[in-house]
């Protein structure tokens, strides 16, 4: 799996679970490393709002939505 995959399923994810809010994805999204684990960033858009959402690959491949991310991120 390559970084754009990872992202374009994190999106599908994010806008499938119909997030609250009116916070939506921008392009600055993307797979970050920490450690030994994988995440993906969706970080807001306009005003730099922060961050959206953060999933977690799991070792099968699976996309897990964390309720609370790493202060790191």
């Amino acid at each position: 799996m390559d970084d754009i995959d990872l992202t374009r399923r994190a999106f599908a994810a994010y806008f499938k679970t119909g997030s609250p809010g009116i916070d939506q994805p921008s392009r600055s999204s993307g797979v970050e490393q920490l450690g030994e684990r994988y995440y993906v960033v969706l970080r807001g858009g306009r005003n730099d709002n922060g961050i959206c959402a953060v999933y977690r690959l799991r070792n099968d491949g699976v996309l897990k939505r964390l309720k609370r991310w790493p202060a790191e991120l």
